[in-house]
């Protein structure tokens, strides 16, 4: 039994007795689908050519499969690409940004890094648009003659844009949406999206490496109407002669891909079309934030950093703690760890210090449900010890 703790009590809560079966709550690489094991993966492409007619007709096989879940329109294309999400995201900015006034909206380190590589690198002197941790911009000061750069769920700090109405349905620039905490989680209006990237190993429980890109018309029109004056390295070259090399968005990969992390993504997208797709995994995410929500109102020293419940992700969900400092939150993190409770729940680097709980499809829901004493019991262990 667990003794649940009220406000203004002195009371030291017992270790649990049950833990999570699956205590993996890591915001990336993230847990692995239920009823995952290595064995189940198909290794025949494993040593041959991804250039071989099986390499080739699998890496098509895996992007059919992420059109048909992601209900992808004809219009847009989807490639596999190096350097997981940040490599696709860095690939749509060095190849397509330039033509036009940039905003970049920041209200979490990933954002922040997108205004770094516009800024200092590309040398672009984008508009800036920030908010603290937990908040977001006004989106309605959004200037849709730029492009606009920003992440659809900030991984690092648990806050999302709201839906896709903020985005303008006659923009004359393109937006650019760092959705890897976002695809599969959430119903993305896909006619809103110019540019969009994410991995694997994020709601799908992939592994890393390899990013996603996805291509509306507008942002392919860019692509072979501009050409950036800056050099491109060979893996993030997608045009050649003036026009889209289709290749890449048909499983003709720029460089090597590890067949071994695109069979688990197979099985990772075969297990979600088992289960009813795109729907299924989003009631999964929604039901499982639902959870660790009602674990946070029954508890008067932990909060969500991000107050406002429209722009709250149901996936990477952080939680302020009370009282706490960085060294708090690593012990914290460490002790249940230690007990096999939970991994990897330390809040973001560059976060304040607090808590970070993946909520995405692949974690069940009695798992996160599992975890609510053994946030009691580590909290007191730690504030009593100091």
């Amino acid at each position: 039994m667990t003794e649940f703790l009220t406000a203004g009590a002195d009371v030291r809560a017992a270790k649990p007795n049950t833990r999570p079966a699956r205590p993996h709550f890591s915001s990336g690489p993230c847990a692995k689908p239920p009823g995952w094991d290595a064995s189940k993966i198909a290794t025949e492409s494993l040593g041959r050519s991804h250039r071989a007619k099986i390499g080739k007709s699998r890496l098509q096989h895996c992007i059919e499969l992420m059109r048909e879940l992601l209900e992808l329109p004809d219009t847009h294309r989807i490639g596999i690409v190096p350097g997981s999400d940040t490599g696709a995201f860095e690939m749509a900015m060095w190849t397509m940004l330039g033509a036009r006034p940039v905003t970049t909206l920041a209200w979490e380190s990933f954002g922040e890094g997108w205004v770094t590589d516009a800024a200092k690198q590309l040398q672009l002197d984008p508009t800036v648009l920030r908010a603290d941790y937990g908040a977001i911009p006004d989106l309605s000061q959004v200037d849709w003659s730029s492009d606009v750069l920003f992440t659809w769920n900030g991984t690092t700090s648990g806050v999302r844009v709201p839906d896709g109405e903020w985005i303008a349905d006659d923009r004359e620039g393109l937006s650019f949406a760092d959705a890897t905490s976002a695809v599969f989680a959430y119903h993305l209006p896909w006619e809103k999206i110019d540019v969009a990237t994410f991995s694997w190993q994020k709601v799908l429980g992939g592994e890393g490496a390899h990013g996603i890109l996805i291509l509306g018309p507008r942002a392919v029109e860019r692509l072979e109407s501009f050409t950036p004056d800056r050099p491109l390295p060979k893996v993030f070259r997608l045009v050649s002669k003036g026009k889209l090399t289709e290749g890449i968005f048909r499983g003709e990969t720029i460089n090597t891909p590890s067949m071994l992390a695109v069979e688990d993504a197979i099985w990772a997208l075969e297990w979600a079309k088992s289960i009813g797709g795109a729907k299924a995994l989003q009631q999964r995410s929604d039901a499982n934030a639902a959870a660790l929500d009602r674990i946070v109102q029954e508890r008067s020293w932990v909060s969500h950093l991000a107050a406002d419940p429209a722009c709250r992700s149901t996936t990477s969900v952080c939680l302020s703690v009370e009282g706490a400092d960085a060294d708090f939150i690593k012990a914290f993190a460490g002790l249940l760890e230690k007990e096999g409770a939970a991994y990897d729940i330390a809040g973001y680097r560059d976060a304040p210090p607090g808590l970070r709980i993946w909520c995405g499809a692949t974690v069940d829901t009695a798992d996160i449900e599992a975890l609510g004493p053994w946030l009691d019991w580590a909290y007191e262990e730690v504030r009593s010890s100091r």
